[in-house]
């Protein structure tokens, strides 16, 4: 994280530690059988058995990976468990490592009945065929506290094509880095509430996406998939991507009562003013007039601490939530990497070049996950720096309503009070302006729409640059050199943040 990121710099005095890492970590494996005419060209050409006779192949299959997890969890001494209907299988492997004492080794092997893809046989033109479908089959779920990677599992579904997948966190990870180094911290459930030191935290945390992980998959994989050694599937290896990557920046406060005081308005700020627009600057994107898709705000404040506000642009999410009262969390989600553009060679014209692409789920793109999270995350903060204690601003509001005297010419004040001026304001501090500033056409078109006649245009903007005039004499907005764009200052986005949070929320409740 930028230590230059405005929000840092305006709380520095109560902020102890920024930690950037990754959260929970999602993989997944899938061998390489795509499509139904490649499954029927396997059946018939490498096993070369009748298609009929592949179902209860895979039946014995099935069979053999149970069998071999239960003698698994007999070697290890752990409880081998069939759980039928729905439970918290968090909770019972935390009850089941306090109950056996454990610090490392195989927790416990879990069976259960979920539906998945696997195959069916279908009646066919001249002989069945195989397809895809989703249907109920045994799941494999198999705990373990590693001695590096803390608690981990590793999924397996028992029946063809065998999908797995594993979890990890990031944080634990990081907690027995630092332990193996002698660094003093204090975990908390996936959250460090103490660092003796952040910097040297950081630089493990940024190691994590270089870690050999296809061969760290792969050997965890086998460790429960014995087939995949059997010579039926000519050595086949699952092809790892990543399913979902969180990526948090965590805002250690030195006080309790700091964050209890700022949260509550860093919520209302976030539910206010960030807009569509703003959520998808966010993330890397701007909102296009063909953009397919929702972009969804949901706020809960039920609990404290703990209220939490969360924003979806279609499968990928950006969170902000406090953890314990005294860290801020930022964090994005994401499950659909492909909405996120990053550099790539390609080749073009004959020429390798670097251009934009989507991003790939694939594990070799770890480290864009890293890059297009944390620049989400500092996105957000910065849009978050508008926010303080109003009160100071309250005491400035008398510039803001009285008139003002330049170079013998008065400018009328603004009332924080008539929504035409409030919108003013929520317009030129509008998140989507932040990178690059603002022109007067940007809130022209933010008033008053999109006028038809070139006429009435030229009136609107000439009434727009008669209000940017006013900000401007009282130091609230300023030119961006060499340009015709205008950008808001510290001040300006101090003032007319708390103007605007006034408006929304002590007017209603005053009324």
């Amino acid at each position: 994280m930028n230590p230059t990121n405005p929000f840092l710099t305006k709380f520095a005095t109560s902020i102890v530690a920024v930690l950037c890492c990754f959260d929970r970590v999602i993989f997944k494996g899938h061998l390489p059988f795509g499509s139904d005419a490649h499954l029927n060209r396997f059946v018939d050409r490498v096993l070369r058995i009748p298609r009929k006779d592949f179902l209860p192949f895979v039946q014995h299959q099935s069979d053999e990976l149970v069998a071999h997890a239960k003698a698994l969890a007999e070697q290890h001494g752990a409880p081998y468990l069939y759980l039928q209907g729905r439970q918290r299988k968090e909770d019972l492997v935390q009850q089941t490592i306090r109950d056996r004492r454990l610090n490392e080794g195989l927790v416990c092997v879990l069976c259960c009945q979920e539906t998945c893809r696997t195959v069916k046989l279908l009646y066919g033109q001249g002989r069945p065929r195989l397809t895809f479908t989703f249907r109920p089959q045994r799941v494999l779920y198999a705990y373990w506290l590693d001695a590096d990677f803390g608690l981990r599992y590793v999924r397996l579904q028992t029946w063809f094509p065998f999908t797995c997948q594993v979890y990890l966190n990031g944080h634990d990870w990081l907690a027995r880095q630092l332990h193996q180094q002698g660094q003093g911290f204090v975990q908390q459930d996936n959250a460090f509430t103490q660092l003796d030191d952040p910097a040297r935290a950081q630089q493990l945390a940024e190691r994590f996406q270089r870690l050999p992980w296809v061969k760290l998959l792969q050997g965890w994989a086998r460790q429960l998939n014995t087939l995949l050694n059997q010579e039926w599937l000519q050595g086949q290896g699952y092809y790892w991507v990543i399913d979902q990557a969180e990526y948090s920046t965590d805002v250690l406060f030195r006080e309790r009562q700091a964050l209890a005081e700022l949260y509550p308005r860093l919520l209302d700020h976030a539910c206010v003013n960030f807009q569509a627009q703003d959520i998808l600057t966010f993330l890397g994107r701007r909102l296009h007039p063909r953009f397919d898709g929702e972009v969804l705000t949901d706020c809960k404040k039920d609990r404290w601490p703990g209220a939490r506000i969360k924003h979806r642009v279609k499968n990928n999410w950006l969170k902000m939530y406090d953890k314990f009262g005294q860290i801020l969390r930022i964090e994005t989600v994401i499950n659909n990497p492909r909405e996120f553009k990053v550099r790539r060679r390609r080749q073009r014209h004959g020429r390798w070049q670097l251009v934009w692409c989507p991003m790939n789920k694939g594990v070799a793109n770890f480290y864009h996950y890293r890059q297009v999270a944390q620049a989400a995350n500092s996105r957000y903060l910065e849009a978050l720096a508008v926010v303080q204690d109003p009160a100071a601003a309250y005491r400035q509001a008398e510039s803001l309503v009285r008139p003002k005297v330049q170079a013998g010419r008065s400018y009328a004040g603004f009332n924080p009070a008539r929504r035409e001026d409030v919108r003013l304001f929520r317009a030129v501090l509008d998140g989507a302006q932040t990178l690059h500033g603002f022109r007067n056409a940007d809130i022209r078109r933010t008033l008053y729409g999109e006028a038809r006649e070139a006429r009435q245009r030229r009136q609107q903007s000439t009434a727009v640059g008669r209000l940017l005039k006013r900000l401007h004499v009282r130091g609230l907005i300023a030119k961006v050199p060499r340009s015709r764009r205008w950008r808001v200052t510290a001040r300006g986005q101090s003032l007319l943040g708390a103007m605007v949070r006034l408006y929304h929320h002590g007017i209603p409740a005053a009324a």
